[in-house]
């Protein structure tokens, strides 16, 4: 009789206690997992980490050039002239017996310096027209994006063609050139995001809490437009490259027997039958750089929207 009495009040026990494990299973809600951060999200791919392998030698050869040579660019070893990639010479030599490795590594410094200055120039010119013309409006707009159609309307590198020849040959007037032939890209991403930010609830918000038109430019129009000038400079970096490369191919950059990527490229022309690695090596190493600097960007651009 006792055992008859107990089960029904073990049964109802059974149903009214809440289960032990349900109690640590945790909440659906809660099991929700963070968003991760951008640089995760990237470094997550193998091509964006390919990419950022190369850039950083990119980088770190043209900072600290003699840690990665081999040998003295400069250097010549007749009885080796034109010899093909070896354990002794990984690109070859060229026709004064010059290791072509070392040459690309030291040439790394010329042409990513110019090309650092060119984009450091193209910014903030380009940065300056864009925030003017974006921000104050009016005659101010209407005139500033009238000289920047009129340099849109010549191509990049002809304008720097035309600039370089009355500044003269050398690294800098090459960067100069090359800079200034990439300003209006600069200057209408920069005007068409501050066009809209300008636009966006938290700036009236701003003004209407007191701030002052400086204040409201510095603290949320510069920073909320910033991205797409970021992406579009880490794409124009390789574009110019490839265009202080060009420069240099045509004779323009640095006199020799300074090494820059394009020179080292032009070098050899005459040897493309009998010794085509002087020219193929050097070009595809540019090549490997610029379309890095490519996936980066639009790995970049993918993350922003």
């Amino acid at each position: 009789m006792t055992d008859l009495l107990e089960k029904p009040l073990a049964l109802a026990s059974a149903w009214t206690t809440p289960d032990a494990s349900a109690a640590t299973r945790p909440d659906a809600s809660t099991d929700r997992r963070a968003p991760r951060h951008p640089a995760i999200v990237l470094l997550r791919r193998p091509g964006v980490i390919v990419a950022v392998a190369i850039v950083a030698f990119a980088i770190l050869t043209a900072i600290w050039p003699g840690l990665f040579a081999t040998y003295d660019p400069t250097a010549t070893e007749p009885a080796a002239r034109l010899s093909a990639p070896s354990l002794a010479h990984w690109f070859g030599t060229d026709e004064l017996g010059r290791d072509l490795y070392s040459r690309v590594v030291h040439g790394s410094t010329l042409t990513i310096a110019a090309t650092a200055l060119a984009i450091g120039i193209a910014l903030v010119v380009g940065l300056t027209l864009g925030i003017l013309s974006g921000f104050v409006g009016g005659a101010v707009d209407s005139v500033a994006m009238r000289i920047v159609d009129v340099f849109l309307a010549i191509p990049g590198l002809l304008l720097a063609l035309a600039i370089v020849t009355a500044l003269g040959f050398g690294t800098l007037p090459v960067a100069i050139a090359v800079g200034v032939g990439i300003v209006p890209g600069f200057a209408r991403t920069t005007r068409a995001e501050v066009l809209r930010v300008k636009t966006l609830p938290y700036i009236e918000a701003a003004r209407a809490g007191g701030a002052s038109w400086t204040r409201v430019l510095v603290t949320h129009v510069l920073p909320n437009s910033w991205g797409p000038v970021a992406v579009l400079a880490v794409l124009d970096f390789g574009a110019a490259i490839l265009a202080v490369a060009a420069l240099s191919f045509l004779g323009f950059g640095a006199a020799p027997p300074a090494a820059e990527w394009g020179t080292l490229i032009s070098a050899g022309r005459n040897y493309l039958v009998t010794a085509p690695w002087v020219s193929l090596l050097p070009g595809l190493f540019v090549a490997a750089v610029v379309l890095s600097l490519n996936h980066l960007a639009k790995s970049f651009e993918e993350i922003q929207r």
